[in-house]
């Protein structure tokens, strides 16, 4: 009876200790022990890619504006309307230029009159200036009278030619004036989709003092993305590399096209440009200097819009099916241009090995030798305390503390 008792005990106490143990595992351990995370080694495609953001705008953007001031009449279009090249967009009332046209007719006409009435004065000097020819030949007249009829003849000759570079004057009014009242008729300049509408119907514009916009005309079926680029990237990027772009609406799908250009200087040199011709000096500023790339897409479906926002992918290199690891594997680089990476062995155990790597993007790396695909990797280390932390924080089907 006295053996059972003491068995009973002794399971009591190990069980006690057991528990002390869990408890003191769980919650006063100092979890100096290390567990180790790891990667697969694994064979898929690679990219190392300059990423930027990018804004969507139409290919051609025209501003179409009026050229004399006036009440707009009519205007002939609707927003999202496409025209055609040439097709009336809108009418500004033309009595002004009308009146300036008929002006300038009637001035010519007058010009054209009084050119004949000279006409006709030139042709009775040239008869008088005949008539003292003869006769002094057969000095039936006085010198005087001759040398009067000759300065009479001069002087209707050049008022001929006074009256003709006034007629010319007032031919250039009445052309000008033709003009004018043409631009009364704002007509579209290219073919294109109306994308905005700047001044309504029954508004009066005033040319002398701006150019006033009437619409805003865009082609829509090839549309060109502006990517910044930072200084930082802007040396590893060339014309003719591959990109691809997403867009906020369909992250999903991928547009691909090719870098056409890389803008040689940046948009804020119009600025510094300005700033150094003041008078006024000013500290360069610490803001970033960002570089536009250009390229085109087609647009065909309609679905790309102004102004979107376009997340751009510059791809300056990549690798089909190649073995690879994460960048986090690698450790310390030798004087061969090999990395020291930390593999599992099959015993579970790890051991350094000598790798030499290809294209590295910084999140994924090419490895070219010294691994096999599916062996395990070192990436990091998790201590214990890291993983009971969430344990303490919420213990097992209670709440959090």
């Amino acid at each position: 009876m006295m053996t059972r008792r003491r068995w009973l005990i002794a399971g009591a106490v190990l069980a006690v200790l057991a528990v002390a143990l869990i408890v003191w595992r769980l919650f006063f351990s100092s979890g100096d022990e290390a567990a180790l995370l790891t990667a697969n080694v694994t064979r898929g495609d690679l990219q190392q890619t300059v990423e930027a953001t990018g804004t969507l705008e139409p290919k051609e953007l025209v501003s179409v504006g009026a050229q004399v001031s006036g009440r707009l009449e009519t205007l002939n279009v609707t927003l999202g309307q496409t025209v055609s090249k040439g097709q009336l967009i809108a009418q500004i009332d033309s009595q002004t230029q009308t009146n300036t046209l008929k002006t300038a007719q009637a001035e010519l006409a007058n010009m054209q009159a009084q050119r004949a009435s000279k006409q006709a004065s030139l042709v009775e000097a040239e008869l008088a200036f005949r008539r003292q020819q003869a006769m002094v030949a057969g000095e039936a007249t006085s010198r005087a009278d001759y040398e009067a009829a000759e300065a009479a003849l001069k002087a209707a000759r050049a008022e001929i030619a006074a009256i003709d570079a006034q007629i010319q004057q007032a031919r250039v009014s009445v052309d000008t004036a033709q003009v004018n009242l043409g631009y009364t008729r704002i007509s579209a300049p290219m073919d294109g989709v109306v994308v905005a509408i700047v001044t309504k119907q029954g508004q009066t514009v005033n040319a002398n003092q701006s150019a006033p916009t009437i619409v805003i005309l865009a082609q829509l079926d090839v549309m060109q993305v502006k990517a910044e680029i930072s200084e930082a990237d802007v040396i590893k990027v060339k014309e003719g590399l591959p990109v691809y772009f997403t867009i906020l609406g369909d992250p999903d799908h991928r547009y691909e096209a090719t870098l056409q250009q890389v803008e040689p200087a940046p948009e804020s040199i119009v600025d510094e440009v300005d700033s150094s011709t003041s008078s006024t000096s000013s500290s360069s500023t610490s803001s970033a200097i960002y570089y536009n790339a250009l390229f085109e897409v087609p647009n065909t479906d309609g679905r790309l819009r102004a102004l979107m926002t376009a997340q751009v992918s510059i791809i300056l290199a990549q690798k089909k099916n190649v073995l690879q690891i994460p960048s986090a594997a690698l450790g310390d680089k030798d004087e061969n241009g090999q990395y020291t990476v930390r593999v599992i062995g099959k015993d579970g155990h790890t051991q350094n090995r000598k790798v030499r790597i290809g294209l590295n993007n910084n999140v994924s790396t090419e490895v070219v030798s010294g691994l096999a695909l599916g062996e395990k990797v070192v990436v990091g280390e998790a201590t214990a305390s890291t993983e009971s932390s969430s344990s303490r924080r919420r213990p097992m089907g209670g709440p959090p503390i």
